[in-house]
């Protein structure tokens, strides 16, 4: 019996020994930078459990204790095997270092994690290292630009970074930058981005079936990381291009510790042209255009626990012209000066704190300020001075319009992982908005009248507060089936008004077999700030408003359906179907605008309703040699209001049937990169007048004629402009020097010069002509463009 009883105890001890399970955590970073590495793979050989790295490069597995084979792995770099006998909670921290172009293939395409794997779909990360290597207009690298050859997401007019994701509004993409939202993201009224890809460590795009820790818009998140800092070496990269020039610093303040990363880009078109506008002037003319902006952020590890960053951007677009005219005569002194400016950009900036409670409990605690303003003035001074008499006579005045959204805001997220079937997220944030929709700020003085005027017209400053929370569960059933289930709850007071909104979140992946899986989702999300825009170009006359008494949170519900399968040699390929219908949007009613200052912007607008449905294909290959994708996208999108189009459903501005676009990037050999995009897309939606008449008005001059020609316009853009295509071409030499590498890039924009479609106008055959014809304005023809890139 003793020894029955001892047997019977040492199998319990080996039972119990055998089903303890413990966690194995840490952060996967780049070897030579100390980077984070986001979405790098952790997986176990044996059991085939795994996990990847949050947005901050933390992991945590927990397995069974035994002898275990871990596997790293990231693409581009060389995978890293671990063996251990796992016996207790473990802090693992690993560096990954990248790998040449063959090493890429044959070690880290079979354990990175796999599209068919993930239950996140209508996603895509573009890496920073293609986005640099596709061509660019005027040789300036542009993130959004790259990501509107992605399907699913149209570019608005030519040349232009505007982002429109199936069927949606540029407002209703959530821009993040490190987390903060940026309200703004146009240089150049529209053609380039705020983004400087030098300062960027991360780029995804997600369309669809959004996790329930994202809320605030419709249409997109397109999450933007900067890099954090070389820890270990100090480093710059650089380039010096025909429009604009760029240097980012980078390097650690304490090794292993602290580091720090300053990336700044300015624009010279003003200095370039002030030669040209002087030889066109009495020299007392000054007339320019520039933009600049500067990222800047700081790294401090406290510990293996404990982290703090602090990050900021600050960008601005600056438009002026200032005249002096002075002339003395017969004893008189006249003096006429004027000043006028254009002025808008974006303020950014997050103090966050990671730490780490438990192997299994990870939380990042941010605070953050932005600020977007759109400042437009007119400034003039009149002197007039008679020698010998004492005092002048002055005529000044000012008219100054003013608009923005300024924000701060606090939030908390966690994440928990308690095993490799559970990938837990929830969090909640708080957001203090300031609205300004637009003031008109007038001053005047004359003292030969002695008359003086100071007033302000327009909306004044309107408060509200946005909280959310949110829970959500990557959840594994068995070998196939896997889900992230999510609910995210926000609410939205202004003035005497609260409103809430209840969001589900559903999203499912089924392995058909290890190559193949269909993918699922349904998701709810509403939006409580609109934004007023008159025109597709990225004018920064838009204005941000919020929801009111008057005017509804806008809300979206849509539903994917897809397959997602892994080939040979590096490809995946995906095909989504999507339905989305929109609630409660807002456009400017028949001719209203922002100027009309002396009117409440809730007076003018139309509230109606929209859809979107399609379906996209998207090929691609981000390893080996020759990497890009093939995307494609079908699509129908329209809106309906009731005072709009008499009460008819239209098809909206970028509602665009086919579009299709290809971007390659080839390395041909060690030293030379060559890369070409080519994108077709059906014509623009327009409206346009399909008879003339003659009309009486009781309005007209006495030297005028009663009668005037009226234009009479048929449905809402019910025209189409032509289709647009176009392609772009660079090529790079590179070389390796004593100091670092340089980089020669040539570039091609619009290479066969097609005349696309910016607008189209109705011109008078003749003067007095009742008969008219349309005419296209084409606003790029083939440009080249060349940039000398350096790093050390």
């Amino acid at each position: 019996m003793k020894k029955l009883l001892l047997l019977v105890s040492f199998v319990c001890i080996a039972q119990l020994t055998f089903s303890q399970k413990y966690t194995l955590s840490g952060y996967i970073r780049d070897a030579q930078s100390g980077e984070s590495l986001i979405g790098a793979n952790v997986l176990d050989a044996k059991s085939l459990a795994g996990t990847s790295s949050n947005t901050y490069g933390f992991y945590s597995i927990t397995l069974p204790a035994d002898s275990i084979t871990l596997v790293y792995s990231f693409v581009g770099y060389q995978s890293e095997a671990l063996e251990l006998k796992l016996t207790q909670d473990t802090i693992i921290n690993i560096e990954l270092r990248e790998s040449s172009l063959l090493d890429e293939i044959v070690v880290t395409a079979p354990l990175s994690e796999k599209i068919q794997e993930s239950t996140q779909m209508s996603a895509i990360s573009v890496p920073i290292a293609q986005i640099k290597g596709l061509p660019a207009l005027l040789g300036e690298v542009d993130v959004l630009k790259t990501l509107q050859l992605l399907p699913g997401v149209q570019s608005g007019n030519e040349g232009t970074s505007g982002i429109y994701v199936r069927g949606g509004g540029p407002d209703q993409n959530l821009i993040l930058l490190d987390g903060v939202p940026v309200y703004n993201a146009s240089h150049l009224f529209g053609f380039f981005s705020v983004f400087n890809a030098d300062a960027i460590n991360n780029v995804q795009l997600i369309k669809g079936g959004f996790p329930a820790r994202y809320g605030g818009r419709l249409s997109s998140v397109i999450d933007i990381s900067m890099k954090e800092g070389n820890m270990k070496e100090f480093h710059g990269e650089g380039s010096i291009g025909i429009v604009a020039s760029k240097l980012t610093l980078e390097g650690p303040i304490k090794t292993d510790k602290t580091s720090f990363i300053i990336s700044g880009r300015r624009t010279y078109i003003d200095l370039l042209a002030r030669p040209l506008i002087k030889a066109q002037t009495d020299g007392d003319e000054v007339v320019g255009y520039y933009f600049y902006d500067v990222n800047a952020k700081l790294n401090h590890r406290f510990s293996d626990r404990d982290r703090l960053f602090l990050s900021a951007y600050l960008g601005d677009d600056r438009f002026y012209g200032r005249y002096k005219y002075e002339d003395e005569q017969q004893g008189v002194t006249l003096t006429d000066e004027n000043e006028a400016g254009l002025r808008w950009g974006n303020i950014t900036s997050a103090l966050r704190w990671n730490h780490s409670f438990t192997p299994k409990l990870f939380s990042n605690t941010t605070l953050t300020y932005s600020r977007y303003r759109f400042d437009i003035s007119d400034e003039y001074r009149y002197e007039y001075l008679q020698n010998d008499q004492p005092g002048k006579l002055v005529d000044q005045g000012l008219a100054r319009y003013l608009s923005g959204i300024e924000d701060y805001a606090a939030k908390i997220d966690f994440d928990y992982i308690p095993s490799p079937q559970h990938y837990v997220r929830f969090g909640a944030n708080a957001i203090r908005h300031h609205f300004r929709p637009g003031a008109l700020n007038l001053k005047f003085e004359d003292s030969y009248q002695e008359d003086e005027i100071d007033t302000l017209i327009g909306s004044q400053t309107t408060k509200a507060v946005e909280l959310a929370a949110y829970i959500e569960d990557d959840v594994e059933l068995g070998t196939r089936l896997k889900f992230n289930l999510g609910l995210h709850l926000s609410g939205f007071k202004v003035g005497d008004e609260f409103y809430s909104s209840l969001q589900p979140r559903l999203a499912a992946r089924y392995l058909i077999d290890e190559q193949t899986s269909v993918k699922a989702s349904y998701v709810r999300m509403a939006q409580f700030i609109h934004l007023l825009t008159n025109s597709g170009i990225g004018l920064p006359t838009d204005l941000w408003v919020p929801a009111t008494e008057n005017v509804r949170p806008q809300r979206a519900q849509q539903f994917a359906l897809g397959v997602a399968r892994n080939l040979s040699g590096g490809y995946e390929l995906s095909l989504e179907g999507y339905y989305k219908n929109m609630y409660n949007l807002i456009e400017y009613r028949e001719g209203a605008s922002f100027i009309e200052v002396n009117k409440d912007w809730q007076t003018k607008v139309a509230v109606g309703d929209g859809r979107s449905y399609g379906a996209e294909v998207l090929l691609q290959k981000k390893e080996g040699r020759t990497t890009g994708w093939l995307g494609y996208t079908l699509s129908w999108t329209d809106r309906q209001f009731d005072e709009l189009n008499f009460g008819k459903r239209f098809p909206y501005k970028y509602d665009r049937r086919h579009d299709l676009s290809l971007a390659v990037v080839y390395n041909w050999k060690e030293n030379i990169d060559l890369s070409f995009t080519w994108v077709y897309g059906s014509g623009n939606a327009i409206t346009l007048p399909n008879a003339k008449y003659l009309g009486y008005s009781r309005d007209s001059y006495l030297d005028s004629p009663p009668y005037q020609t009226i234009n009479h316009y048929g449905e809402r853009n019910s025209y189409r402009m032509r289709a647009y295509h176009r392609l772009d071409a660079s090529i790079t030499f590179k070389k390796e020097t004593r100091w670092g590498e340089r980089s020669w890039v040539f570039g091609v924009y619009n290479a066969y010069s097609r005349k696309n479609p910016f607008y189209i106008y109705l011109a008078n055959v003749d003067y007095d002509s009742q008969y008219g014809e349309f005419r296209q304005v084409s606003l790029f023809p083939i440009i080249p463009s060349f940039s000398y890139r350096f790093k050390f």
